[in-house]
């Protein structure tokens, strides 16, 4: 329940010593009422903010992110707030239990609430994360189907629950703040965050963005809003996000303002009326402006016309973009009706230039004061801020750690999984009937990372598969959790069949169906972008023709996060179901296609007719509408299917490693001593090796961790190898941060034909000068072979942002 606490009891509760009359100025808001006009909360809040020091004031603005900041920087700065990035865990550990989570906020916290001098008071901290389709941040957690399965479900009153059971777990681990719902109208499927809309249709989302706000928050209306088991919400991205030219991610959105707010804007006064507390801007720009500095939208729009009184917190950096900003430099942002700056790593150089731009009158004092005013103002709403606060531990249901992951949960998410089904070809294959041998086919049949996508357990998500699945590691990563062969095995061998898991298609006894799983490898934000609609993989293609081939019957099962080119898959098959990105329970999806559940998901998305890529939006031209789907036991299906697309053909080169992601089949290693290849794989280029002496962490070029700094210790070794028969030479975008004082070589092929290069003076040369390129060809490496690796003889740090291979012209020089 929102805390009721009056002015003397929160100046006694909140100071170092009994309170003192104030000199410091009032909120601008506060200073234009009259005293009795005040609300309670309205009283508290002027009366802390008054008492606060500009540098406490400046600190509720910053959010930096936890693997930038200590204890003691809380102590020291008393920062409003700080986040978890999506591959960030308390103490440096993204795979912490839970425990360690509220051992964390706990820590934190206490450092947030320390006395301090002269009666000043002091404001608790609160804790912001990603739980886009549950607290999928911590290991254990229910993992929900992500927004655009949500949206074939058509259901609010599912996805509010969803919102309560995810709020719960939240939290759990002492974690004050969801940065979701995400409420983009995604416009063009080719934008890697399609699967974070519930739908191209405005009305959909904003529907289903204002439900998941009140099961977050509780209904506004109601005794517990805000209370035990409910967190702050975000309506995200603030606006136009889904609208991007040619769906680039954080890219540029054009047209009438008014016409783009009837699409775009529309799920926000929704989210405002459910009583969402805060706003994200966007990283897009709206006709060539920045959102991050677009007075005109986040003040005159979001505030004047929508009515919104919660605070409005930046994007990753997204201040940076703004022009004539930097990241540790942009009054304009503050000016324009940015209340909080996601700042993750720079938070000290931007402390210090806020601090002096109001000293200087550059930012007026009244802004600031508007600004903390709003940021107290949840905390108040929240029960963060008050006599009756608690420490995270002692809050609501923290520490009740039997509550996440509970069987409550993974029922209300297996129900969600079946409702988001959507059936779009059937010819009389489904249900499957009772005592049939089933054999479950592809690689994704058995792999729980590939069915939760990206937002699951680090950023860009897909780890089971990315960890080779080997035994034990999906207990390890994904305890209590069900794939979609684990849900078909139950399914099918309860209703009397046999059913067999065989990822290559391969039998020794004839099945009487085949399910084949396949689809996207995840993946998040701009790294999920798409120059079209044409799905490359054919590793499910060439399953159901085989099957077809041998007379045996399928059923295609496609986990993606936006509708693609399937005409090939459905001609193939004799049911194609589109199950999106289901999460833990994949025995959701057994659910529907052995029948034991209704099927009523309908598309939220137009499906394309052909791989171009365009934004379809209900006109002529999609194969299946919005709306469209089979109930459990209709047939129908759209005759043979065109199936040529010119975009299919092979281009030259390959990218290995770019916007922060390593294709498949690429593999990051460490190696150092008597370490072999295969004994410190690094997933994605991320994290620790400790045996071998390198640490690799993500950093920003263009976009969020896009690049990755490597620090390897005297005799480290770190490397990248290809599955299969890559061609071409090697160019890679590179930065050496301090000048190397040993050797430094670089290994270039395979085994005893490996070519090794002392790269020490090119190194040297390269340190402190930026981003360079290298290029590695037959010139200097012949044979070039499936790996690069580097090592050291001395402490050696720089940065990679991008490894490609292409075929270069006969004679191209290697080059650093």
């Amino acid at each position: 329940m929102r805390a009721v606490i009056s002015t003397a009891a929160l100046a006694l509760g909140l100071s170092a010593c009994a309170a003192v009359p104030a000199d410091g100025p009032a909120t601008a808001a506060i200073e234009s009422a009259a005293p009795t006009a005040m609300s309670e909360e309205d009283a508290v809040i002027a009366d802390l903010v008054s008492r606060m020091s500009l540098e406490r004031k400046i600190a509720q603005l910053i959010q930096p992110q936890i693997n930038s900041f200590t204890p003691e920087d809380m102590e020291r700065y008393r920062f409003g707030s700080y986040l978890n990035g999506g591959n960030g865990g308390p103490y440096g550990d993204e795979f912490a239990p839970a425990s360690e989570w509220l051992r964390y906020a706990d820590e934190m916290y206490d450092a947030s609430v320390r006395p301090l001098p002269n009666g000043e008071p002091v404001i608790p901290t609160m804790w912001g994360t990603d739980a886009v389709h549950g607290h999928t941040n911590v290991v254990g957690a229910t993992i929900f189907p992500h927004n655009i399965g949500l949206g074939a479900t058509g259901d609010a009153d599912l996805v509010r629950r969803i919102g309560h059971a995810t709020a719960i777990e939240i939290e759990v681990t002492g974690i004050d703040w969801n940065f979701s719902p995400t409420v983009a109208v995604a416009q063009d499927d080719r934008w890697g965050r399609t699967y974070e809309s519930y739908s191209e249709d405005p009305d959909i989302v904003a529907r289903m963005g204002a439900a998941l706000v009140e099961g977050l928050q509780g209904n506004p209306q109601a005794d517990d809003f805000l209370g035990t088991g409910r967190v702050i919400a975000t309506a995200k991205h603030f606006f136009g996000d889904g609208g991007t030219e040619q769906g680039v991610d954080q890219g540029d959105v054009n047209g009438d303002i008014d016409e783009l707010l009837a699409v775009h804007g529309r799920p926000y006064p929704a989210a405002i009326d459910a009583g969402v507390e805060s706003v994200m801007a966007s990283f897009n720009s709206i006709n060539g402006r920045k959102m991050h500095g677009n007075e005109m939208l986040l003040t005159d729009v979001l505030r004047g016309q929508m009515g919104f009184d919660g605070l409005v917190v930046g994007d990753w950096n997204g201040h940076g973009q703004v022009q004539g900003c930097t990241v540790t430099d942009c009054p304009q942002s503050l000016l324009a009706g940015l209340d909080i700056y996601m700042v993750p790593d720079d938070w000290r150089g931007l402390m210090e230039n806020l601090i002096a731009q109001v000293n200087d009158g550059t930012i007026p004092m009244a802004r600031v004061d508007e600004a903390v005013t709003r940021v107290l103002r949840v905390k108040y709403r929240a029960g963060i801020l008050g006599a009756d606060a608690a420490r995270p531990s002692e809050r609501g249901v923290g520490g009740q750690f039997a509550l996440l992951g509970s069987p409550q949960h993974r029922a209300l998410a297996r129900e969600a999984v079946a409702a988001s089904q959507v059936i779009l070809t059937n010819d009389g294959i489904l249900p499957l009937a009772p005592g049939m041998d089933v054999l479950v086919a592809g690689s994704a049949a058995d792999d729980i990372g590939q069915a939760s996508g990206g937002w699951t357990l680090e950023w860009q998500g897909g780890l089971e598969g990315e960890m080779g699945r080997s035994a034990g590691i999906a207990d390890a990563i994904f305890p209590g959790a069900t794939s979609i062969w684990d849900g078909l095995e139950m399914a099918v061998t309860t209703g009397g069949g046999t059913a067999t898991l065989s990822e290559d298609g391969s039998f020794t006894t004839r099945p009487d169906v085949a399910v084949v799983v396949f689809g996207e490898r995840p993946y998040a934000e701009f790294a999920g972008d798409r120059p079209d609609m044409a799905f490359r993989d054919e590793e499910g293609l060439n399953l159901l023709r085989g099957f077809r081939e041998q007379g045996i019957p399928t059923v295609a099962v496609f986990l993606s996060g936006r509708p693609m080119w399937m005409n090939r898959e459905m001609n193939a098959a004799n049911a194609f179901v589109a199950s999106w990105l289901p999460g833990s329970e994949g025995a959701g999806v057994a659910d529907i296609l052995t029948g034991a559940v209704q099927a009523t998901g309908r598309l939220s998305f137009s499906w394309p007719n052909d791989c171009i890529g365009r934004p379809l939006n209900q006109a002529e031209g999609a194969l299946f509408a919005v709306g469209y789907g089979l109930s459990t036991r209709e047939t129908g299906n759209r005759g043979e299917l065109g199936e040529s697309c010119s975009l299919l053909e092979e281009r030259d080169g390959a990218d290995l490693f770019t916007s922060g992601r390593l294709a498949t089949g690429v593999n990051a290693y460490a190696a150092g001593g008597a370490l072999t290849i295969a004994d410190d794989v690094l997933i994605q280029m991320r994290g620790s090796s400790s045996p071998a002496g390198v640490t690799m962490r993500g950093i920003d070029r263009n976009a969020q961790e896009d690049a990755r700094e490597i620090a390897m210790q005297p005799g480290a070794r770190f490397g990248i190898r290809q599955d299969g028969t890559g061609s071409g030479g090697y160019r890679i975008a590179y930065r050496v941060e301090e000048r190397p004082a040993g050797p430094v070589t670089l290994i270039v092929g395979d085994g005893d034909t490996a070519t090794r290069l002392d790269v020490t003076m090119q190194f040297q040369n390269a340190a402190g000068k930026g981003w360079r390129e290298m290029v590695i060809s037959e010139e200097c490496a012949p044979g070039l072979g499936q790996r690069i690796e580097f090592a050291t003889g001395s402490q050696l740090t720089f940065a990679i942002s991008s490894i490609t291979r292409e075929e270069l012209p006969e004679g191209t020089a290697c080059s650093f």
